[in-house]
């Protein structure tokens, strides 16, 4: 009765309209006060998954990320994709993917990806003649990237959900090479709607201004270099990393590119607040949902009832995928990744899959949700800055979500993409 009372409540709430974490704390309190518990153990739970060292890392990598979109990063990233792949067919669409992959590494963030490529890109593209539901589905898709890069906040709320069972440093790794077959899989998406719809391919500028822009985006690129390097080498832990990107992005805008004007500085520090402020309050509340969860054995029933549907470990897998999307259509992504992940882990574990692989398999997932309706958080803000109707992006959106569903499929069910980079570079034994 318990579990029913948990369930439908928070399912009626998130109906209602409440917001997510106020949904997941109201249906916990509820549910606590059906069972008699202590209110005491609202809080004890809160402030135990709050108060953990690691969780330094969040506010470090998303104040990186804004810095990095508020200091003028973004226009150097465009110019070198522009000259890298603007000549082929469809080339400014070419270009949009590239530079989304190259500043999601850097931010850190698929909202702020396409916030900063999409004011750039999307009005470009237009101008070129490009229709506008194809530069808003390539920037939104394109930018997913970001949440598998080493800058991402969201890999450190994974560890953390995972329960101690994966190591920050591994995650950071793994996610290379799912980011870059995920760029490949939305280049050939691009390059097919460009080939089908007759658009106009780019001039090659010659090799040496394609040089001379590698240099003037090579500094904001350096993060995710330095990022991996100290980590490596020990210099500094995965946490110590976040700190040492706001250092470098302040030192990179305010004195390297001199683009960071103090106005801005304010504005990135302010919504950097913000954004943790709603991370730290999920998390929260997220522990309390975690906490009635393992009380109730919720995966261990989850585990039987897909037993129940089949024991063969893809067919597994690909339910956790289909229950995970469907999910990530109304959740936010760090609410998904901190609900679910103790659910379906330890199921996929049992099922052979590694617990790193587990978690590039649910940050593509939660990743596919941000550009699905209702939530679709980067899809409106595409939408927005392109000024066009959801409808009439989503009724070309299926090149795009066909290249996202590949690109999950090949790290489902090729282990090689998520843990050959760790193994590689970190001896991880995963």
């Amino acid at each position: 009765m318990e579990l029913i009372i948990l369930g439908a409540t928070f399912f009626g709430f998130l109906v209602l309209g409440v917001p997510v974490a106020f949904a997941i704390g109201l249906s916990a309190i509820c549910t606590i006060l059906y069972e008699g518990l202590p209110v005491a153990v609202i809080f004890q739970q809160m402030m135990s998954g709050m108060n953990i060292f690691s969780f330094l890392a969040i506010p470090f990598f998303v104040f990186s990320g804004e810095l990095m979109l508020h200091g003028g990063v973004a226009d150097k990233i465009v110019q070198l994709a522009k000259n890298l792949v603007g000549h082929i067919r469809g080339g400014l669409g070419m270009s949009n993917v590239v530079a989304c992959t190259l500043f999601g590494g850097v931010s850190g963030s698929p909202v702020a990806d396409v916030s900063a490529m999409g004011a750039v890109m999307i009005p470009m593209m237009k101008k070129e003649g490009f229709d506008t539901d194809y530069a808003v589905n390539v920037t939104t898709h394109a930018s997913l990237v970001g949440a598998l890069m080493p800058t991402s906040h969201n890999m450190i709320i994974y560890a953390l959900a995972a329960g101690g069972k994966v190591s920050i440093g591994a995650l950071i790794a793994a996610g290379l090479l799912p980011a870059m077959v995920l760029m490949v899989c939305m280049l050939v998406a691009a390059y097919a709607v460009a080939v089908k719809r007759g658009y106009p391919a780019g001039k090659f500028p010659g090799w040496a201004e394609v040089f001379r822009s590698f240099a003037a985006a090579l500094p904001g690129l350096l993060i995710v270099g330095i990022i991996l390097a100290g980590i490596l080498s020990g210099v500094f832990t995965a946490t110590e990393s976040a700190a040492v990107a706001v250092t470098y992005t302040i030192l990179l805008t305010f004195f390297i590119y001199r683009t960071m004007t103090l106005p801005n500085f304010l504005r990135a520090a302010a919504k950097a607040v913000k954004t943790t402020g709603v991370v730290l309050l999920l998390i929260g509340v997220s522990t309390m949902f975690q906490y009635l969860m393992g009380l109730y054995e919720v995966a261990d029933f989850a585990g039987d009832l897909m037993s129940k549907v089949s024991s063969q470990p893809w067919m597994i897998f690909l339910l956790i995928n289909v229950i995970l999307f469907l999910l990530g259509t109304f959740m936010d992504m760090a609410a998904t990744i901190l609900i679910c992940t103790p659910i379906f882990l330890p199921i996929a574990m049992k099922a052979g899959m590694d617990p790193v692989q587990f978690g590039m398999l649910m940050l593509i997932n939660c990743a596919l949700g941000l550009n699905t309706p209702p939530v679709g958080t980067t899809q409106f803000v595409g939408c927005a800055i392109g000024g066009i109707s959801v409808g009439a992006v989503m009724r070309t959106i299926m090149p795009f979500y066909a290249a996202l569903i590949a690109a999950l499929m090949f790290v489902t069910y090729v282990p090689a993409f998520s843990l050959w980079l760790p193994r590689l570079l970190m001896g991880y034994k995963g």
